[in-house]
């Protein structure tokens, strides 16, 4: 069974008409919210066998449907590692009706989210139960899409498109501390 999850920091890069985002697709030890009695945590390395294998070509989705598709590893379009943070990809966007849109939709605040689709692998994942509180913790898992979306399931992330000559001083000043740490 596929599983999706959403966690995302988010920014546009580059410059000219391109459009590249980046950001994190999923943040380590953060909780996600209530995913229907229980509380789920990607832990650190929890996509390094798909990053390092072939049998898996990963997509950049829009909403999780696969006609929105704004990039793929294979292609070279999609770009994802894992770092101490998370999992971090870089999309090279498509001139699309549905690229520009959604570039619409990120600057203005409208979508400020991303998910992740998954198939856990054998023994890939704990389960512990403390009083009525059960936690999954993810350790190993088959990574099919990361999504751009707005309805994100880890609230610790945020995505932001912004071109810096418009910010305001405090938020140029953010947006600064931000691509200081990717």
């Amino acid at each position: 069974m596929t599983e999706r999850r959403a966690a995302i920091e988010l920014r546009s890069v580059g410059g000219g008409n391109a459009l590249r985002l980046a950001g994190y697709a999923a943040v380590f030890d953060s909780p996600s919210e209530d995913l229907g009695g229980f509380v789920e945590y990607v832990r650190p390395g929890a996509f390094t066998r798909t990053l390092q294998g072939n049998r898996l070509d990963p997509l950049a989705l829009v909403h999780h449907m696969p006609h929105l598709v704004l990039g793929r590893r294979s292609a070279g379009t999609l770009r994802l590692a894992e770092d101490s943070r998370g999992l971090h990809f870089e999309v090279d966007m498509p001139d699309t009706t549905t690229a520009r849109d959604l570039a619409v939709s990120v600057e203005r605040g409208d979508i400020r989210g991303a998910s992740f689709a998954f198939t856990v692998a054998p023994g890939g994942d704990a389960w512990t139960v403390t009083g009525d509180r059960v936690q999954r913790d993810l350790h190993d898992l088959d990574l099919h899409e990361i999504t751009i979306t707005a309805t994100p399931a880890y609230p610790d992330t945020e995505v932001a498109r912004r071109a810096l000559a418009t910010l305001t001083a405090p938020r140029l000043r953010v947006a600064r501390r931000w691509m200081e740490t990717l």
